[in-house]
């Protein structure tokens, strides 16, 4: 299959987390191959680390179709990031706002510098698109988040490598719940085109994501909630919780699963 685009091959940004997660199942549903990068650059919650490994092992295990898709998976080695950032994702402090109106989670730089290095290594490995879950419907309020951002990344990459080179983002316009609810088409369909059951794929996607991906900012995994792990109450898991619960209500615009 090649994508709407034309592409056949993609990078997808992947952290571990829910909103990668469903990023990479789209990915594998669209495109031939689909091939994963994380990045360590001393975050706070080092468990999406280890929560990459499982997440992709678990991938493999239950969704063959997209198993023969997915391709090798990379880690950078950023700690420099971490070295010059001083915020509450690198740093034991707690969670509030600056003087800016920006959250002290807000780790500059970070997605332009993910990008620019993502860029560089699918130039290598010959893909023609990054995959990444950057959102400005619910996010919360990092302006490397924003659409701006990233079609303004877009145009310089591929000036910079002299080859033409798209960002998706597929979570750009959606809420948390429509991304449960986009996780639970994907499982679906891949159900559905092995001729097995759909609404099983559907359940199984969103129980992986539940049980596996991690999201939670203090790297919180001793607390496991109806949407998954995490401590419940930092900016990261108000957001996953909010949204699970709008999407299993049936309310908003994710009434349609």
């Amino acid at each position: 299959m090649t994508s709407k685009h034309g592409f056949q091959s993609a990078l997808v940004l992947f952290s571990g987390g829910q909103d990668s997660t469903t990023c990479l199942a789209q990915a594998l549903e669209q495109f031939e191959r689909g091939e994963t990068v994380g990045f360590d650059y001393g975050q706070r919650h080092r468990v999406e680390l280890e929560a990459r490994q499982t997440v992709l092992a678990a991938l493999r295990e239950r969704f063959p179709a997209w198993a023969a898709k997915l391709g090798e998976d990379h880690r950078i080695d950023l700690a420099v990031l971490g070295e010059i950032s001083d915020c509450a994702l690198t740093r034991d402090t707690a969670f509030a706002f600056e003087a800016s109106g920006l959250p002290n989670s807000f780790v500059p730089g970070r997605n332009l510098i993910f990008l620019t290095l993502a860029a560089a290594l699918a130039y290598r490995r010959g893909a023609q698109a990054l995959v990444t879950g950057v959102c400005e419907t619910d996010f919360s309020g990092y302006p490397d988040c924003r659409d701006d951002t990233m079609k303004a990344m877009q145009v310089a990459l591929s000036l910079g490598l002299d080859r033409r080179l798209r960002i998706d983002t597929p979570l750009m316009w959606l809420d948390k719940a429509e991304t449960w609810a986009l996780a639970h088409r994907l499982g679906a369909a891949h159900e559905a085109r092995l001729g097995r059951d759909a609404a099983a794929g559907g359940a199984a996607l969103v129980e992986l994501i539940v049980e596996h991906t991690h999201t939670c900012y203090r790297g919180e995994r001793s607390a496991r909630h109806d949407w998954g792990y995490g401590c419940g109450e930092c900016p990261a898991c108000v957001l996953r919780a909010r949204g699970w619960q709008a999407w299993r209500a049936g309310c908003g615009r994710s009434a349609d699963v």
